[in-house]
């Protein structure tokens, strides 16, 4: 994922990770990017990444995804990793995403994908989620998920299913030329 990621990333953009954790993607990219704003809704999580050794273009800051500060069409790309699953409002991050993304940006959203996976299954890693502390809100298959982008104001132009724990929907799309 992060080869992929890093492929698509380019010295001349600015780009935004939503829900950085503890930074690991911005950190894996910072040397690809002009700059790199990394943001999470958890102070802890923020405080973790700042404790890592960080690049001069990274810049880490607790933010609500569905509030996100930045003016329009400030970045070039946005990322957005394995989380829309877990925010209970994921239509209103995305749209805040469509706002901050210039015309045609790109948006890199990989997802875990559990739609398709037997209940009984599914019941004991929402268990081992909520150990963790996180709660899951949607749970899309593959299609489910793509669709679910397509129908927030992006253009899906490639998705794959990656092998991992559970299943990754590895997706990259654009936002629309006229918004």
């Amino acid at each position: 994922m992060y080869e992929e990621i890093k492929g698509l990333i380019h010295r001349d953009m600015k780009v935004l990770e939503v829900a950085t954790g503890t930074g690991l993607i911005a950190l894996n990219i910072a040397d690809s990017a002009e700059s790199v704003e990394a943001i999470d809704f958890s102070e802890k999580m923020i405080k973790t990444a700042l404790k890592k050794k960080n690049p001069h273009n990274v810049h880490f800051s607790v933010m609500d995804a569905t509030k996100l500060s930045f003016e329009s069409a400030q970045f070039d790309a946005v990322i957005i990793s394995n989380a829309l699953h877990i925010m209970p409002e994921p239509e209103l991050v995305l749209e805040n995403i469509r706002r901050v993304l210039k015309p045609k940006g790109i948006l890199i959203a990989p997802c875990f994908s559990h739609g398709h996976i037997s209940e009984s299954s599914w019941n004991l890693n929402v268990k081992m989620l909520n150990w963790i502390g996180l709660e899951t809100y949607a749970k899309w298959t593959p299609e489910e998920y793509v669709a679910f982008i397509e129908n927030n104001g992006f253009l899906v132009q490639r998705w794959m299913v990656l092998k991992a724990g559970f299943p990754l929907v590895y997706l990259e799309a654009r936002k629309g030329e006229n918004e």
